[in-house]
């Protein structure tokens, strides 16, 4: 297997040239290499010839159906993933397929992002231990994230819901992965749901399912991702941006351990473990109404706080180093090093993007820097044109996001036209001296470097 996802070969076999179109743009635009087969013979001769990294083979087809091939891929690859595509009427043997060694299978009409979601699922699942390691290492020797470390091996253990709160970019679904890697649950699914990233409209769809016909558009059944989870974990990343109603929904999956798909007309069980997420301050959404106080006790039962990368400036060295082998090794780069004085600017650097725009900045001088070594001179400077702290506004995913990227960069910028003189910024951007203190606090603007200071006056 590849060290990274990018650039692994999938062989999709269907007798259906459209679908083999299809699934051809869909995996190449996300970077996998294809080859195709037309049936199931033509597969275990690719497979044979030149072993893939994982198969999406069709059920029925001529000459050898899905399940034969499926038997021989086992015999002559038996550590290569098989997803099993099936149709209509085919769900029994896809079923049988399961049992005979397949990693999973998908339903046709076939949905790009369920076909991306599982097929990422199983070549992650087939990767060397040591190179699952290196992808959701927690990097880092402070007294903070030993802290993080030691809550993750506690945690692991117990079936107890996780809120993990922390900025943007800290690092917060690594320590979700990391927490399911050490617990019972590690050999079962790590279902990761983006709630700001789902309309508000599709979110009951999307995390509990819908039956055919539940609703306008609903062609065909959908599992949801908490049933995808079950036998593992779930991980709400952005929970403070579900609606109140899906809300009442996932504190009854966490208080019954049922789910109700739409449409479906009653209750089904399932096991899962919940691990949520967010950036925002959820008690301050719970005196505005927006988020359910009931639901926050029973997300929290063990909370955590991941620091912002400004708090563990000690860790930035090990961190530069390990982005560094990881940013190589996926765009195919010669391994270079950081001159120390590189590393010493960019722990210099307050860092609002945290280890997100840390990456950002390595990958960033790595592809452009002409030498052998990186210098402070191949390093890009902090923010930028149309830029907060190097990563570009639009790239926030949320309007919250946007604006306040966008409030720190302009705070920064006013700061440095007046001096970093406190009385003269609030003056010219017309704010109370006490709210631009308060501002600078929540954005963690500060001055940095020899002879200057944190605070000024006229």
């Amino acid at each position: 297997m590849r060290e990274s996802l990018r650039g692994a070969t999938i062989l999709v076999v269907d007798d259906e040239p459209a679908i083999r179109d299809a699934l051809r743009m869909i995996l190449e635009y996300e970077g996998y290499a294809v080859r195709e087969a037309p049936d199931g013979e033509a597969a275990v001769r690719a497979v044979a010839e030149d072993r893939p990294d994982a198969v999406l083979l069709d059920i029925r087809m001529p000459r050898r159906d899905g399940l034969a091939a499926l038997r021989e891929i086992r015999k002559v690859a038996p550590g290569v993933p098989v997803l099993m595509i099936s149709g209509h009427g085919t769900i029994a043997t896809a079923v049988e397929a399961l049992r005979e060694g397949a990693a999973d299978f998908l339903e046709k009409p076939l949905e790009r992002d369920v076909v991306l979601r599982r097929l990422e699922h199983v070549l992650r699942a087939s990767l060397p231990p040591e190179e699952e390691d290196e992808r959701w290492k927690i990097v880092g020797s402070s007294p903070a994230i030993e802290r993080v470390r030691d809550f993750i091996r506690r945690a692991g253990q117990a079936h107890a819901t996780v809120l993990i709160t922390g900025e943007s970019g800290v690092g917060k679904e690594l320590v979700a992965r990391a927490i399911h890697a050490a617990s019972p649950r590690a050999s079962g699914p790590f279902v990761k749901v983006n709630c700001a990233a789902i309309p508000d409209e599709l979110i009951e769809s999307e995390l509990f399912g819908h039956e055919k016909g539940a609703f306008t558009g609903a062609t065909t059944r959908q599992r949801g991702r908490f049933a995808r989870a079950h036998g593992g974990t779930i991980f709400l990343d952005e929970v403070g941006d579900l609606s109140l109603r899906a809300q009442a929904k996932v504190l009854r999956a966490l208080q019954d351990g049922e789910i109700e798909p739409l449409g479906a007309g009653g209750p089904v069980h399932v096991d899962v473990r919940v691990v949520a997420a967010t950036n925002k301050d959820l008690e301050k959404e719970i005196r505005e109404g927006r988020f359910r106080e009931d639901l926050y006790y029973r997300l929290g039962v063990l909370p955590l706080h991941v620091p912002p990368l400004r708090e563990r400036r000690e860790d930035i060295p090990l961190l530069v180093e390990h982005l560094a082998r990881q940013v190589c090794r996926e765009n195919n780069l010669r391994p270079r090093r950081f001159r120390p004085e590189a590393i010493a600017a960019l722990a210099a650097r307050t860092w609002p993007g945290n280890v997100r725009e840390l990456r950002n900045v390595v990958e960033r001088a790595l592809i452009l820097a002409p030498g052998d070594e990186i210098g402070v001179e191949d390093l890009p400077p902090p923010g930028g044109a149309g830029q907060v702290g190097g990563e570009a506004f639009f790239d926030a995913a949320t309007l919250r996001e946007f604006k306040e990227r966008a409030e720190r960069e302009f705070l920064r910028r006013k700061l440095e036209e007046n001096g970093w003189n406190i009385t003269r910024t609030a003056q010219a951007i017309g704010t109370p001296r006490s709210n631009l203190y308060k501002r600078l606090e929540h954005h963690g603007l500060a001055r940095i470097g020899p002879g200057q200071r944190r605070e000024e006056t006229p």
